[in-house]
């Protein structure tokens, strides 16, 4: 690229996406955001360098592909799936999380859902239903922002806070603030973080917990990068180091796990919702008034709430994922070192940005540096996050802006995954045109 794409052609594109210019790209959806650069691409005949939407650069593992053909070719595809998920799934799904997590969860507490969008979809519904004097949802920020778009769509309240003013000890006076209001149902956060890639704590996560416990409020892990904080080697099944959780610290909580990132299997919209074992049991007042039964959260949370809004997850992408949990934990099959090439990624990406003025917005983890992985957050000079991807839009440059994700600060948030090793030189010649512009 030798000079900026022609402004009324972009503007016009995104007019046409529902947009009234550029200008409002900072407040498009992700797929909205997918669909003009796609148009933008095939109008001006221009490769964007893509970094707007989180998804895999790595193909899907090719034991899910045979494991689910052989499940086809077997005739699966004809018959409906058990809702509560097929054995060999939950058989391997806990066997997986002991594994990696080192987590002792049975079988029967585990569930397949349609990605895991699905899972935290069903789980803001379970959460506010299950007590009528609780009707919020705290989101440890920033965080996937479609996740408060599932919240809207609900019609149930929610709260937020940007994490990185409260690491460490401080998280704990700001929890207990708001905790003690008595409103909240649930929380929920990503480790690692979507999309600063920060990761809490051992410390954090123990105050989550403890205080989870004290107010009976019920943390949602989302877990989609399971062990991809690449400073410490995770790889190994039953090994430590194992990836932290709050389940070490409350039995208030569930965890969700994609085969998304972790297996690069997000075409067949497959995961597991893992419930804790004492809430799996547990019985609520609130289910039991409005479907008329004995209120039990695990029975509830799969019959009546995922069973309307799935009539089972396809049978087939079941006996993939079962297959990938079985080969990661007897070892046949590294994920973790498969997913590392995101590290080497953006570790490339992030030293280009730097090299040309740009910064890492979210650049500390505590007292140590963020770990490179699957998203980045960067910014330039005193740009806010709007002003920016206004700007860079024009040079074939894609990214989302931090606001819809709680966050506090201005910038872009960046994907690794799509980019290419023949782009770095591209990227690095369109970053130093925008610098010489701007």
């Amino acid at each position: 690229m030798e000079r900026p794409l022609d402004k009324q052609t972009v503007d016009n594109i995104c007019i046409a996406n529902g947009l009234r210019n550029a200008k409002e790209l900072g407040a498009a959806s992700i797929r909205q955001f997918v669909s003009v650069v796609k148009d933008i691409e095939a109008k001006m005949g221009v490769e964007y360098i893509r970094m707007e939407i989180g998804e895999p650069g790595l193909p899907a593992e090719q034991i899910g592909i045979e494991a689910e053909h052989e499940a086809l070719l077997a005739g699966v595809g004809s018959k409906y799936p058990l809702i509560t998920g097929i054995e060999p799934l939950t058989k391997e799904a806990s066997r997986f999380v002991k594994a990696f997590i080192n987590l002792d969860i049975p079988p029967v507490c585990f569930v397949p859902t349609v990605g895991s969008m699905q899972g935290a979809f069903a789980a803001f519904m379970a959460l506010t239903q299950m007590r009528e004097d609780r009707d919020t949802i705290l989101f440890i920020d920033p965080g996937f922002p479609v996740q408060k778009s599932q919240c809207k769509v609900q019609g149930v309240r929610y709260e937020s806070f940007d994490v990185i003013d409260y690491r460490g000890k401080k998280l704990e006076e700001k929890l207990e603030e708001i905790l003690s209001s008595g409103r909240i149902s649930g929380m929920i956060y990503s480790n690692p973080n979507n999309p600063t890639w920060m990761c809490l704590t051992e410390e954090e996560l123990e105050i989550i917990g403890r205080l989870a416990t004290k107010y009976d409020v019920i943390v949602v892990e989302d877990l989609a990068y399971l062990n991809m904080d690449f400073r410490e080697d995770r790889s190994k099944p039953f090994e430590p180091p194992y990836q932290p959780s709050v389940a070490r610290y409350t039995e208030n909580c569930m965890h969700l796990l994609s085969g998304s990132k972790m297996f690069s299997y997000a075409g067949q919209r497959i995961a597991v919702v893992a419930l804790n074992p004492a809430l799996a049991d547990r019985c609520y007042e609130g289910f039991a008034k409005r479907y008329g039964n004995d209120g039990q959260f695990r029975r509830n949370f799969i019959f009546n709430i995922l069973y309307v809004l799935s009539s089972g997850v396809p049978h087939s992408a079941q006996y993939a994922l079962a297959a990938m949990f079985r080969a990661a934990s007897d070892g046949r099959l590294d994920y973790v070192g498969h997913t590392r090439e995101y590290a080497r990624r953006a570790a490339r990406v992030k030293e280009i940005m730097i090299k040309n003025g740009f910064h890492i917005v979210y650049d500390k983890d505590c007292d140590q540096e963020v770990s490179d992985g699957f998203f980045f957050t960067f910014g330039y000079k005193d740009m806010t996050g709007e002003q920016l991807i206004n700007k860079l839009i024009y040079y074939g440059i894609s990214a989302i802006t931090l606001a819809p994700t709680g966050s506090t600060r201005q910038g872009l948030r960046g994907c690794v995954s799509m980019i290419s090793d023949y782009q770095y030189d591209e990227l690095d010649k369109r970053l130093q045109l925008f610098s010489r512009d701007y």
